[in-house]
């Protein structure tokens, strides 16, 4: 099966819930709950957890051999409002192997790249992704829970996924199988 070179997350409800902004109020400093795999909780107490199984898949993407041989990057797109909260969400968050508790990686240190600012249309952050490893545009996949940035990115030939309810194990096979059908031929 075809795999991508690049495999494009966005953060806000997409690996985590909620998005950045609604903490407003609270936010920053956030405090790990149990192991960090689940979830935090911010100065207020509210909570921000992982959505589906995200951090399982960021786990595998850069420790499974399938995904390691061809060395596919992880990169974090998102025009998240509070940039300064989710880096400190990201240091804290944990990813681990599915099923299993251990080992635990920070999700901060298995980016390959990171684009966490506000831009008009992440179509910025695809280019500047573009410019920095120079991977065609069709070499990558991207998982979002916006409409808006689907279409966008879509524009450029980057295969796009939409996750309404975050990065869920169905969703993410999905997503791996179109990309498959549509770089065989």
């Amino acid at each position: 099966m075809a795999l991508p070179k690049i495999v494009a997350l966005d953060l806000d409800g997409t690996v985590w819930h909620p998005d950045m902004y609604i903490l407003w109020g609270g936010g920053a400093p956030f405090e790990v709950v149990g192991d960090g795999t689940r979830s935090l909780k911010d100065s207020r107490g509210q909570d921000v957890e992982l959505l589906g199984i995200a951090g399982n898949i960021i786990y595998e993407v850069k420790h499974d051999p399938k995904w390691t041989v061809q060395d596919t990057k992880l990169v974090w797109v998102s025009t998240c409002d509070e940039p300064r909260w989710a880096d400190e969400c990201l240091r804290k968050f944990n990813a681990t192997p599915e099923g299993q508790s251990e080992p635990r990686v920070p999700l901060k240190q298995l980016a390959d790249d990171e684009h966490i600012y506000g831009a008009a249309s992440k179509q910025t952050h695809f280019k500047r992704v573009q410019s920095k490893f120079g991977v065609p545009f069709e070499q990558m996949i991207f998982y979002d829970n916006q409409m808006n940035n689907i279409h966008a990115v879509s524009r450029l030939g980057v295969h796009c996924v939409y996750c309404p309810d975050g990065l869920t194990k169905s969703i993410w096979k999905k997503g791996l199988q179109e990309f498959a059908k549509k770089n065989s031929t």
